[in-house]
C-alpha cells in the first residue's frame, strides 16, 4: 500500500489544531502528525489552504444514493458505502426501520454478510447497526409504519442481536411503553439504548436514565416537546448531562436557533451531527420508497403522503456547513461531533474518530465551503469534483 503524506493543511486533533502541519500515512494508518514542513522522503500530497479532519461517522442513515438498508441487498450497500465517501463519511451505523419481523431480520443478515465481504479502502465502514424501532410509541411514529409498531421483550431483542452477529450497537425506543424498562434492564450494557419516536414525560425520561438510556433520538423530532410546566423529552435533553444527543441539521427538521440552543445546552461532547438520510439522498426530485412508504422529494425536502417528514437528504458536509452557520462556532469545536463522540459512544475510539498516530488514516479534506475535497478510507484517496491531488 502506498505511503505518503499529507502536508501544509489545518490539522484538527483532539488536544490542538495545528495551523499548518502534516500527516504521514503507512499501511492504511497514521504513522506520524507534526506542525511546519514535512523534510522527509515520502511522496508528498498539498493540502494547503484546506482543512484536514477525521473521517465522519453518521450513527443514523437508513440510505442514500438509491439504496436503503432495509432493501437487504448486499450490491445495494455496496453502492450506498461507496458514495458515502463523497460527503466525507468514512464510517456509519446502518439504520433499520419498523417493518415486519422478516423484513428486519432480512436487513440484519444483509448487513452482516456484507461487513464480512466488503472493500474496506473503497466505500465506508458499516461499523454496527441502527435499530430505530419497532420498539416506539405508536402515538409518535413519524415516518415509521404504525402498522409494524410492536413492544419491546428480551427474547425479541435478544433474537435480533444474535441474527446481528451482535451488530446491533444502538436502538431507538420508546421508554414509557410495556416491556421497556426490562429490556433497558438487561441490555443497556451492551447496547445504547436512544430514546425517540416517545410521548415520555420528562420525569419518565429521567427514569429511563437512571436505567441505563443514554442517548436521544434526531432531537426536537418525534418527541414529547420542551413546556414550562412540563419539559418532556427535550427539556430532558437539554438539562440531563448524562444524555447525549443527535440532530439533523438541515435546516428543516429544526429551526436554526433550536439547533443553537442544542449545541448550547450539551456542549461540543454531547453532540451527534446526523443526517438520517433516506434512499433520495444525491438522487433528483420525485417519488421514492421508505419502508414501503411513498415520499416526495422536492429540494431539500423529503415527506411522506400526509407532509410528515420522511427523514432527510442531508449530506455530512452539508450538515457540517449548516452548523457552523446556525451557531456562529468554527470547526475547531465542532469537528468533533462528526466523529468523535461517536467513535467514544461506540467503543471505537481507539481505532477511530480523530486524527493520531496509529488510529485508522480514515481522513476527510475541506474546503473552507465544508466542500469535499478528498477522503481518505484506511490510506486510499478517494477525489471528487474538487480535485485537489
Amino acid at each position: 500500500m502506498a505511503e505518503y503524506v499529507i502536508e501544509n493543511g489545518r490539522i484538527y486533533t483532539e488536544f490542538e489544531t495545528i495551523e499548518t502541519g502534516y500527516i504521514i500515512v503507512k499501511s492504511g494508518k497514521i504513522a506520524g502528525l507534526g506542525k511546519g514542513e514535512y523534510e522527509g522522503t515520502l511522496p508528498k500530497y498539498d493540502a494547503n489552504g484546506l482543512h484536514v479532519l477525521p473521517g465522519f461517522i453518521d450513527i443514523h442513515i437508513h440510505g442514500g444514493y438509491g439504496e436503503d438498508a432495509m432493501d437487504a441487498s448486499e450490491t445495494g450497500l455496496k453502492h450506498f458505502a461507496e458514495s458515502l465517501l463523497s460527503e466525507g463519511t468514512t464510517s456509519f451505523l446502518a439504520t433499520t426501520m419498523t417493518q415486519s419481523d422478516d423484513n428486519i431480520i432480512k436487513a440484519l443478515k444483509n448487513i452482516v454478510k456484507y461487513q464480512a465481504n466488503h472493500n474496506k479502502y473503497q466505500a465506508a465502514d458499516i461499523v454496527g447497526i441502527h435499530l430505530e424501532g419497532p420498539f416506539i410509541s405508536e402515538h409518535k411514529v413519524g415516518a415509521q409504519n404504525p402498522k409494524y409498531v410492536q413492544r419491546p421483550s428480551i427474547e425479541k431483542i435478544q433474537q435480533f442481536q444474535n441474527i446481528a452477529n451482535q451488530q446491533i450497537k444502538v436502538i431507538t425506543f420508546a421508554p414509557e411503553v410495556s416491556g421497556a424498562r426490562e429490556t433497558l434492564a438487561a441490555f443497556h450494557d451492551k447496547i445504547k439504548f436512544s430514546i425517540g419516536h416517545t410521548v415520555a414525560t420528562y420525569d419518565e425520561v429521567n427514569e429511563a436514565v437512571e436505567q441505563g438510556a443514554r442517548h436521544v433520538t434526531h432531537l426536537y423530532n418525534a418527541g414529547t416537546p420542551f413546556e414550562h410546566r412540563e419539559p418532556g423529552v427535550f427539556g430532558a435533553a437539554w438539562t440531563n448531562d448524562t444524555l447525549s444527543t443527535e440532530l439533523i441539521v438541515d435546516g428543516i427538521h429544526s429551526h436554526p436557533a433550536a439547533v443553537k440552543i442544542a449545541l448550547k445546552q450539551k456542549g461540543n461532547k454531547q453532540f451527534f451531527l446526523i443526517t438520517d438520510a433516506m434512499r433520495a439522498k444525491g438522487m433528483p426530485d420525485g417519488e421514492y420508497d421508505l419502508g414501503g412508504q411513498n415520499v416526495h422529494v422536492k429540494g431539500a425536502e423529503a415527506r411522506l403522503e400526509s407532509g410528515a417528514l420522511a427523514g432527510s437528504i442531508l449530506k455530512m458536509n452539508e450538515g457540517v456547513k449548516n452548523l457552523m452557520v446556525f451557531t456562529g462556532e468554527s470547526l475547531d469545536k465542532i469537528w468533533r461531533v462528526t466523529s468523535l463522540n461517536q467513535a467514544i459512544a461506540l467503543n471505537i475510539e481507539h481505532q477511530k474518530g480523530s486524527l493520531a498516530v496509529g488510529k485508522d488514516a480514515d481522513i476527510v479534506i475541506l474546503d473552507n465551503d465544508q466542500t469535499v475535497c478528498a477522503t481518505i478510507k484506511e490510506g486510499e484517496i478517494h477525489q471528487f469534483e474538487k480535485r485537489i491531488f
